[in-house]
């Protein structure tokens, strides 16, 4: 050769301009590489990472279909795990906040059972006796009326009560629960003294009442009491939702109420909740501290927490699955491709391609197949984790380790899938590949 001849960069082995290909060589070097020779020197062919992309793109474009139908699975799979991480981390955020806003310092005191077995009652003393702890802020308290059944009128039958309780309560209740009134208003100490109740939220939507006034009454305890108020749901207690709240004068005028409550309601500085709680079965019944039950609400709510996040790893579970799916997908697809474009691998190696850069080509197509499902599933996933989150009315919170946990998870399978595929092609003699049809 007389001179050197200018080449784009392919994945054919070819060059940057300027730079002999593979199987070329420079003039006025020996092939030993002894200067003076009129024999040339063969230089080695590179790909630069810009023409990687291009060329590991080339089969993506020519079958866009069955490209887009591979990202597919693997964007399902990345979807559901995104998505499961971020409904997850969104419900507790929305945990997070309500606990903010009502507080981890409420403790509830009930009666327990005997050493017989029977149930336990605690003394009429015990809320003011509670009130006497140092670090309690708040108390109050309602009492089980189990003998009055509520109905929205005289003629249900008494079996169908809708499993809803009666209870008597005190007038500070409904700050201690951090609980709010949804229609009407809350006994004052005129109502609590007559036949006025408060109707808890799912109680008013059993009893078909959806707003409380002074002609709306319901059948308790065999007489008639006016509905003057409807809660909104009370998380920290939701025995209250499903109850009919009367005053406590009333429920002992009206309902036979013997004064002795069964749930206590306390607040208590924030430190010092531990130290409340290791006391309060003692002082609510001093002379038998082991037939009180005590808890405390919030971590009812923390269980709650605790099982969806066990829900959310057999989810996780099956998103890897998906993804495992999508994997073989692309494995598969890259196989096929191999095999369909075996005469394009013998003409690039005719033309210089060296092994590596064939191989490299492949495993770059399965990668950017990888990487666009990915960043797909991550997309559909925060998609997903938004709507529900708005439906719910919860904060959106998708953690960031889980949007690069999952490109990275896409990333990593695609390798795999394309390792085999990519050897497989880098093995193919170019005589062979082309005498293929």
């Amino acid at each position: 050769m007389s001179g050197t001849v200018e080449q784009d960069r392919s994945a054919s082995g070819t060059v940057e301009s300027g730079r002999p290909a593979s199987g070329t060589v420079e003039p006025g070097r020996s092939a030993s590489g002894v200067d003076g020779g009129t024999r040339p020197r063969l230089v080695p062919a590179r790909l630069r990472p810009r023409d990687i992309l291009r060329v590991g793109g080339v089969g993506l474009r020519t079958r866009p279909l069955r490209a887009f139908l591979s990202a597919l699975g693997i964007a399902i799979g990345i979807a559901a795990m995104v998505s499961v991480v971020g409904i997850s981390s969104s419900s507790r955020a929305e945990l997070d906040r309500m606990l903010d806003a009502l507080g981890t310092n409420l403790l509830t005191v009930a009666p327990g059972n005997t050493l017989f077995g029977d149930s336990a009652q605690l003394p009429e003393e015990s809320v003011s006796m509670i009130g006497r702890i140092g670090p309690v802020q708040q108390v109050s308290a309602t009492a089980l009326l189990s003998e009055a059944r509520v109905y929205r009128s005289d003629r249900i039958p008494e079996v169908e009560s809708g499993g809803i309780a009666a209870r008597a309560t005190r007038l500070d209740l409904l700050d201690t629960v951090g609980g709010s009134v949804a229609s009407g208003t809350w006994l004052n100490e005129a109502t609590a003294r007559y036949p006025a109740v408060v109707l808890g939220a799912t109680a008013a939507e059993r009893l078909g009442l959806g707003s409380a006034g002074p002609d709306v009454q319901v059948h308790l305890g065999g007489r008639w009491f006016t509905v003057v108020g409807i809660l909104a749901p009370v998380p920290l207690a939701p025995e209250l939702d499903l109850s009919a709240l009367v005053g406590w004068g009333a429920a002992a005028t009206y309902l036979d109420f013997d004064g002795h409550p069964t749930t206590v309601y306390t607040r208590s500085a924030e430190q010092s909740v531990e130290a409340v709680q290791a006391v309060l079965g003692a002082t609510a019944n001093p002379e038998a501290p082991n037939e009180v039950k005590v808890s405390r609400p919030s971590d009812a709510l923390e269980a709650q927490q605790a099982t969806d996040e066990a829900f959310t790893g057999l989810l996780l579970g099956l998103g890897a699955v998906a993804l495992l799916v999508g994997g073989v997908g692309v494995a598969n697809t890259m196989v096929i491709s191999v095999l369909e474009r075996r005469a394009e691998i013998g003409l690039r190696r005719s033309l210089g391609a060296t092994r590596g850069q064939v191989r490299t080509q492949f495993l770059a197509e399965s990668l950017l197949l990888s990487a666009l499902g990915g960043v797909g599933g991550v997309l559909i996933g925060i998609a997903v984790t938004s709507g529900y989150a708005l439906s719910r009315d919860w904060p959106t919170v998708v953690p960031s380790w889980a949007m690069l946990g999952g490109v990275g998870a896409t990333l990593l399978i695609g390798a795999f899938a394309g390792l085999y595929p990519a050897i497989r092609a880098a093995r193919l003699a170019p005589t062979e590949a082309l005498a293929t049809p």
